[in-house]
């Protein structure tokens, strides 16, 4: 194709396009609510600037996404902790469980039959 026949393509497309949708908008008056003024969408950009204040809904808004953010770290490092901590746990309940064997067969090795092999469990009579 022609680089002109694209051309007038693609401008075609834009009118019938454009055309289509201000007569949406005159069908529905609802939608006209989603876009903004001519006077407003001038300023739109001068408005906000770096330096400007928030409004208080923007400030709100900031404060509920900070306060969200806190809320899930706080419950994901409890939840790191709480594993750690029953690792740890279990953990020395199996060292004291392999120190005790070792003990009990320690002191069964080396018991000769003459004395109790416990003197502390010895009942005093």
């Amino acid at each position: 194709m022609n680089w002109k026949q694209i051309l007038f393509l693609s401008c075609l497309a834009t009118f019938v396009l454009l055309t289509v949708a201000n007569q949406l908008l005159s069908l529905f008056p609802g939608l006209k609510k989603i876009f903004i003024q001519e006077s407003d969408a001038s300023n739109f950009f001068k408005k906000r600037s770096r330096r400007s204040t928030s409004s208080i809904d923007e400030l709100n808004a900031e404060t509920r996404q900070m306060l969200a953010a806190d809320e899930q770290r706080r419950e994901y490092f409890e939840e790191q902790r709480n594993e750690h901590e029953n690792f740890v746990e279990e953990e020395r309940h199996e060292q004291n469980e392999r120190t005790r064997e070792q003990t009990e067969q320690w002191r069964q090795y080396h018991y000769d039959g003459l004395y109790p092999s416990y003197l502390y469990n010895r009942h005093h009579i």
